[in-house]
Formats: structure tokens, sequence, C-alpha cells
């Protein structure tokens, strides 16, 4: 199953689960992921569905190419790490 695993610092501000799922692409994933906890999408996702724009998803250490419609797909063995963007100086 591919698990989905969200950045240590998201989790200061809401739960974030680690999934096992067996969702064929990025979108399915990651619902199955807001099923334990539906305040999570508002921290991924924007009000149109969309990655957010402080957001990085990476399936198996690639970035992702669809941060829109997030059909990326998800393998048996997949590794999907959601991240927050930081920035600074």
């Amino acid at each position: 199953m591919a698990r989905i695993e969200f950045t240590p610092q998201l989790h200061r501000f809401v739960d974030t689960p680690i999934v096992d799922t067996g969702a064929a692409t990025l979108r399915a994933g990651l619902d199955a992921a807001f099923v334990f906890n539906e305040r999570l999408r508002g921290y991924v996702l924007d009000d149109q569905g969309h990655l957010r724009a402080n957001v990085v998803v990476f399936i198996d250490g690639r970035r992702v190419r669809d941060p829109h419609g997030l059909t990326d797909p998800l393998g048996p063995d997949s590794r999907v790490h959601v991240l927050q963007a930081l920035s600074g100086g």
C-alpha cells in the first residue's frame, strides 16, 4: 500500500496521520488522509482543490507533476511526502 506522510511542521497546527492506502492517484490518497482529519484538507488544498502555493508533494522522491488535478499515480509501494514550503530570510 502507498504510504502518505505529512511534515512535522504541519503537525503543529493540525493532527497529521500517517496513512497507508490502496489509492491509485494522489487525489484519492489525500482524500483517504482527510477522512482521518477533515481539517487537514484546508492546510493542504486551496478552495479549488489544488495544492496550496506553500505546499509541495513528493511521490517516491519526485515532485508531483499535477499540483492542480492531483492525478499523479501511486504505486502499491509508493511513499508520499507532503511538505510545507518554507520561506524567510
